[in-house]
């Protein structure tokens, strides 16, 4: 179930981080329009993409056991069948609400700046540094998973965020 939440958040952190840049230009209500209408379609679309992968890849393992019971007509109301079925589901729903808080994240300086008078430059890069700390501690947390240099896997993360800002800044210079 980690990896639905770490999916999700990742995701949405940076599609929203590319919705914020590619929209640099208008206003802060624009922003956050389309970075919140953004994320909660991309996080929609995460629940039905993940759901839809793990039943087909849950339906093909449940396949095999079933095929090896040989013959079990009421397979589909075992216990094992609907654990199976709740766990994919949760998995669905998971990561599309990591996805929607993972949004958010990029969001927040903005939400911040109808309040503080924070100038959108301001807030465009303060959304730049929490998202890229998100992925750096993300990196870092699953790097503790693996055993691996935590410090190296969460700037290996970070930096794959800051080559994404790259790109959306790239591309918002040469549309714009």
């Amino acid at each position: 179930m980690q990896r639905y939440v770490f999916r999700g958040l990742i995701d949405g952190s940076l599609s929203t981080l590319g919705v914020i840049i590619g929209a640099q230009s208008a206003g802060v209500g624009v922003i956050l329009a389309a970075g919140i209408g953004g994320g909660i379609a991309n996080g929609l679309s995460n629940i039905l993409g993940a759901f839809t992968a793990e039943k087909s890849a849950t339906e093909r393992k449940l396949a095999e056991i079933r095929k090896a019971m040989v013959f079990y007509p009421q397979f589909k109301k075992t216990e094992l069948y609907r654990n199976q079925m709740r766990l994919t589901i949760m998995s669905g729903i998971l990561d599309g609400l990591a996805t929607i808080a993972g949004s958010l994240i990029p969001l927040v300086p903005f939400m911040l700046s109808l309040f503080l008078k924070i100038s959108k430059s301001y807030a465009l890069l303060s959304s730049l540094i929490l998202t890229v700390i998100l992925l750096f501690l993300i990196g870092g947390y699953i790097g503790r998973i693996s055993r691996e240099n935590l410090v190296l896997a969460g700037v290996k993360m970070a930096v794959a965020g800051m080559a994404t800002a790259a790109i959306c800044t790239a591309i918002e210079r040469l549309v714009a």
